[in-house]
């Protein structure tokens, strides 16, 4: 057993990182939308006249990701009105990931859970849920839109869906990203970590994980996240991932509105995307954000993708003092973003609002595990470690997105032809304790299952 330096979160706040350098210093990459509900002869036609080349496009969204070296691309391509389109912009969708120390685990059939560390289960009544219903969330698949998923990990090997996982990151898998903590496999285990007597267990540990890389080091390119959403939210008999649910714990603030320019243009292309999974009757979950913005209030910001279409904003919520016996499981995280106007549902994320560093010890069946206090407050699950049992804490509404997204699967398992605005209303009056941090309150998967 090994553990890293132990490093206390600041405040998690997501920024904007400006426009696209050049990919090269000849080509650009464009967002493109149909002028009309759908992608045909007259966009491809468009782009060709411009001197462009598709290197994405959907053509029931009606959108395109486009890459060319003419400087008059975008005036060539608009001229005859089918599309329009905005230079591409990379951003930082998520944090720098800090954590709590990461738990190595030799690979032995005997070795027993860890989930003694996942207060996060508790918080929502998961193993009530399973054990009154039976439920795992099988036959459902969840994608996983992020930096990447380590595909070898025990807990996650047996979930994944190898053929329809993906990569919209040019030279880089949906199994590669950087450094050892690897946020897309921490957001997979809490979706669905399989239940197998090994580390950790998932909130739906027998769903389906298509794993889409969109993101790397926690930055990507609007192109790549509108890309992820089309492919995951298109049935496979149609070449897609078919995704049921979408998780996307990433977001940045953007200005409201913003025009037929730039970022805006890049917004509502994201919200078209989004809205053409929910046609299909995909749900789209994401994460509300972490900068302690009250969205009811906010101004000329909102949060992307949560507030983009249809898509559902997930706030987050952690104990204060867990390893002291603390179950205010439903208490605001000190970081979530926040407004009824904007959240959904709460979900457990974490926190690390504990001001001292004192060791705690937390007994579990494979053995005592100490750590600074504050760590045990934060979410524990999967992580890229060193080895394939590598697990570690973190927190963030990047921990409370998933948690939701695989309650979401218990539900869609539990009823299989559920509509998408009927699977989002079971989430929300099954909650608990609505309030402006909650949302319609915090997500239960025992009532949302059995009421």
């Amino acid at each position: 057993m090994n553990s890293s330096k132990f490093l206390k979160p600041s405040a998690l706040a997501l920024a904007l990182v400006g426009a696209l350098g050049a990919q090269s210093v000849l080509a650009k990459s464009y967002v493109m939308t149909s002028s009309g509900a759908t992608w045909g002869a007259a966009q491809d036609a468009a782009v060709a006249a411009g001197g462009g080349t598709i290197k994405f496009k959907s053509a029931g969204a009606g959108i395109a990701v486009v890459e060319s070296s003419n400087k008059s691309f975008l005036k060539n391509a608009q001229k005859s009105g089918a599309v329009k389109g905005t230079e591409d912009m990379m951003v930082q969708w998520q944090d720098p990931m800090q954590d709590g120390g990461i738990v190595e685990m030799a690979v032995n059939p005997d070795d027993e859970s860890r989930s003694a560390l996942q207060w996060s289960l508790d918080a929502v009544h998961a193993q009530d849920a399973w054990a009154v219903s039976g439920l795992t969330g099988a036959g459902v698949r969840v994608a996983v839109l992020d930096g990447g998923i380590w595909d070898q990990h025990v807990d996650l090997i047996n979930r994944i869906d190898f053929a329809a996982s993906t990569s919209f990151v040019p030279g880089f898998g949906f199994n590669q990203d950087t450094g050892t903590f690897w946020h897309g496999t921490h957001v997979a285990g809490i979706v669905a970590a399989e239940d197998n007597t090994i580390g950790t267990v998932g909130m739906a540990p027998g769903a389906t994980i298509v794993g889409v890389k969109v993101l790397h080091n926690g930055s990507g390119s609007f192109g790549a996240v509108i890309a992820g959403i089309l492919y995951a939210g298109t049935p496979t008999a149609e070449g897609g991932g078919g995704a049921d649910i979408i998780n996307m714990s990433l977001g940045s603030l953007f200005p409201r509105g913003g025009g037929n320019t730039g970022a805006g243009q890049l917004v509502a292309a994201t919200a078209r995307a989004i809205n053409y999974a929910t046609d299909r009757n995909v749900l789209v979950v994401a994460s509300a954000g972490n900068s302690g913005v009250d969205l009811d209030h906010s101004g000329s910001y909102i949060t992307v993708p949560a507030q983009a279409g249809s898509a559902i904003a997930i706030s987050a919520t952690g104990p204060f003092g867990w390893a002291y016996g603390d179950t205010s499981y439903n208490r605001p995280a000190s970081y979530t973003n926040y407004g009824t106007s904007a959240v959904w549902v709460a979900g457990p994320g974490g926190d690390f609002a504990w001001p001292t560093d004192e060791d705690c010890t937390v007994n579990t069946l494979a053995g005592d595990i100490t750590r600074p206090c504050w760590v045990f407050d934060m979410v524990f699950s999967t992580v890229r470690g060193t080895n394939t049992s590598t697990y570690g804490w973190a927190a963030g509404t990047s921990m409370s997105a998933p948690a939701v997204a695989g309650i979401a699967a218990l539900v869609k398992e539990r009823f299989p032809g559920i509509s998408v605005g009927d699977l989002k209303t079971k989430l929300a009056q099954t909650a608990d304790g609505k309030s402006p941090y909650l949302g319609k309150g915090m997500v239960n998967a025992l009532r949302a299952v059995t009421e």
